[in-house]
């Protein structure tokens, strides 16, 4: 049998109907946008990842819930048989459903309630830091506890030969190497700035971080994006839990949508690893096309894709062999820090 089909019950039993999404459907932004996690909602501490193991008949079986705020506690959810995205599950296949904060104080749970295929009602909750599944009788039968995944190459070091764009409080100086720098009082990077230097070839390292905007849906919630040589721009947006497109987070926006959404929760600190083959130019003529490889929080998501023309709303109008890094203001509080590259022979 396969793994997906052991799962059904289990995935019934935690989630609601598999409606779609609410967070897909695009809205004018209805704010607000939290930068600090201490002052967020009461819907913020539920929302995250979940995963762990449950016995399904007689088999231990793995399973990943990412619970997406939508504010006003209701909650949208997505289960990945396998384990989460770049961590067990195998795409295409995933569950759906919905969730209500419900009670006060201590008290306060988040209800999943639906049906499974025998037409049985089934219920579970996000309660202690972990999504349950319930019985009639209120037996817990399995529990898949909140886990917070970090980047393996979050806080990298610039090797030998690097370029430091942008390091917070450190030594650089990020009006030297950024036209329109704006730094937060804890010496975070504001979005809206473009390297003065210019780079073709090249390896590139970025760490940002999305705002939390439970009200908002589609590109107005937590929007940004890294055009890499002034043209090819990897979009940057809050898509946790979403299908991952061309115009969502790791996409290359209007040429190629990411193998894997691997787009953490809101205010997760965040990493893109990036490989940039400029084009090549004979006589003024392109002849060949900028290639690019992307990590999204240390997966790959982009292997050595060909991107043919620049994307819409980079700096520069034509292809050229070198440009700058531009970090896009979408209107969104997105936070960069520890930006370097590694220019290429």
């Amino acid at each position: 049998m396969r793994l997906s089909t052991l799962l059904v019950p289990l995935a019934l039993l935690l989630l609601g109907g598999l409606a779609a999404p609410a967070s897909t459907q695009a809205a004018k932004p209805a704010g607000p946008a939290f930068t600090d996690p201490a002052k967020a909602d009461d819907d913020f501490a539920f929302q995250g990842e979940y995963a762990g193991e449950a016995t399904i008949d007689g088999q231990a079986l793995r399973l990943g819930v990412q619970v997406v705020a939508l504010g006003d506690g209701k909650f949208d959810l997505v289960a990945y048989p396998g384990g989460l995205p770049g961590a067990g599950w195998t795409p295409p296949e995933k569950m759906r459903g919905t969730g209500t904060r419900q009670g006060t104080g201590k008290d306060v749970v988040v209800v999943l309630e639906g049906v499974d295929w025998t037409g049985q009602k089934r219920r579970g909750e996000i309660r202690d830091g972990a999504v349950v599944a319930v019985a009639e009788d209120g037996t817990v039968v399995a529990k898949f506890p909140k886990v917070d995944r970090a980047s393996p190459t979050l806080g990298a070091k610039p090797p030998a030969g690097a370029v430091v764009i942008c390091d917070g409080a450190g030594p650089a100086d990020e009006a030297a190497t950024l036209a329109g720098a704006r730094l937060t009082d804890d010496g975070l990077l504001m979005e809206g700035v473009t390297t003065k230097g210019e780079f073709g070839d090249a390896h590139w390292h970025v760490e940002f971080r999305l705002p939390y905007q439970p009200l908002d849906r589609g590109q107005g919630r937590g929007n940004s994006g890294a055009y890499f040589n002034g043209s090819y721009e990897v979009q940057m947006l809050d898509s946790f839990g979403l299908e991952g497109k061309d115009n969502e987070c790791g996409g290359i926006y209007k040429a190629a949508p990411p193998k894997v959404n691997m787009c953490l929760p809101p205010l997760a600190w965040q990493t893109y690893d990036v490989d940039v083959t400029a084009p090549r130019f004979e006589g003024g003529k392109k002849v060949k096309n900028a290639r690019i490889t992307v990590r999204h929080n240390g997966i790959v998501i982009h292997d050595d894709v060909e991107v043919a023309t620049l994307t819409p709303g980079g700096t520069l109008k034509k292809e050229r062999p070198t440009g700058p890094l531009h970090l896009q203001n979408h209107g969104n509080p997105v936070r960069y820090r520890n930006i370097w590259v590694v220019p290429k022979p």
